[in-house]
């Protein structure tokens, strides 16, 4: 969410578009809503299992059209350029499946999923894999936090505060 949020602040930095944000941050999450499936017994490693369709970059790409389009078509006086703003909310979906390729577990993410079910691992992980459930993230919240605190909430900090200072400075500076 803090990633979606901080594309939202990134891409569309005018103060008024502080819904956008929410929404991107929203975007970001929403790819695990997939943990459902886990109620109904699908199978991890199935299309519909997690980390899978869900994650993968044609479900951003849907997410991001399934409300830009009608957002468009309202012609919201506020809304940003609508290409800027599909954009960011597929980035901001797709950010969700990037950071889970960058932990310690879990099958993977089928990015390209419907097309092919394989999953990837970025050869990069430091992010500690958060388990599914309450009972079994209590355990391990610490450790979770921490690692996403570090390894998500710093670089989205140090975004938007050298965004904050390239924007800042005079227009002869740049």
């Amino acid at each position: 969410m803090a990633l979606g949020a901080t594309l939202g602040k990134l891409l569309l930095p005018d103060a008024r578009h502080w819904p956008y944000w929410l929404l991107a941050a929203a975007c970001a999450f929403l790819p695990d809503a997939d943990v459902i499936g886990f109620k109904f017994h699908v199978p991890y490693a199935s299309l519909w299992g997690h980390r899978g369709l869900t994650h993968s970059l044609l479900a951003a790409a849907v997410v991001a059209s399934a409300i830009v389009g009608p957002l468009a078509l309202a012609k919201r006086l506020a809304m940003p350029p609508p290409g800027r703003l599909w954009t960011l909310l597929f980035l901001a979906t797709a950010s969700h499946g990037m950071l889970d390729a960058m932990t310690t577990g879990g099958l993977g993410v089928a990015f390209f999923s419907p097309f092919g079910l394989k999953r990837y691992f970025f050869g990069f992980h430091p992010i500690q894999v958060s388990p599914i459930g309450l009972k079994r993230f209590a355990g391990a919240a610490w450790r979770v936090l921490r690692s996403e605190a570090l390894w998500v909430g710093l670089p989205c900090v140090a975004l938007i505060l050298a965004q904050r200072l390239f924007s800042a400075r005079p227009a002869a500076a740049k």
